[in-house]
């Protein structure tokens, strides 16, 4: 599985920050902790500090920000991260899932119908030592 962290941008233009690690669960981080607190893991270089610090952000509004945490057991593709999160977050796990795969098909099939929509395949003609697209082929 693994650990998902975003920080939001609270302002309609909805730049979030993500990035995600794989926890090594045998790792002492995971475990149930021996002393006052567990090893660090995790992203140690999420957000520099020097961008939450920065007069006006859209992350610090109010004195306030938002990190939203997703644990990942179904592998979500980083591209579509930010459709997972605009989904309700009240709506059941499996309908969120189901949501989720229905965009990642959809996204699927158009990758695959713009790959295919328009081939263009070059016909050398030896005699004038010329190339011809698909659309010059048809012209003659």
């Amino acid at each position: 599985f693994k650990v998902i962290f975003i920080l939001l941008d609270q302002t309609s233009q909805q730049r979030h920050i993500f990035d995600s690690f794989r926890p090594d669960v045998k790792s002492n981080s995971f475990q149930r902790p021996h002393s006052d607190m567990n090893i660090a893991s995790g992203i140690p270089k999420f957000v520099p500090l020097t961008i939450i610090q920065q007069d006006n952000n859209p992350y610090v509004v109010n004195d306030t920000m938002f990190i939203k945490t997703i644990i990942d057991f179904g592998d979500i593709p980083k591209p579509s991260l930010p459709y997972a999160l605009s989904l309700n977050p009240g709506l059941p796990i499996l309908t969120q899932r189901e949501l989720l795969k229905r965009e990642l098909e959809k996204r699927a099939q158009e990758k695959l119908s713009a790959t295919t929509d328009s081939p263009t395949s070059i016909k050398h003609d030896v005699r004038t030592n010329r190339n011809e697209s698909n659309d010059e082929q048809m012209r003659h």
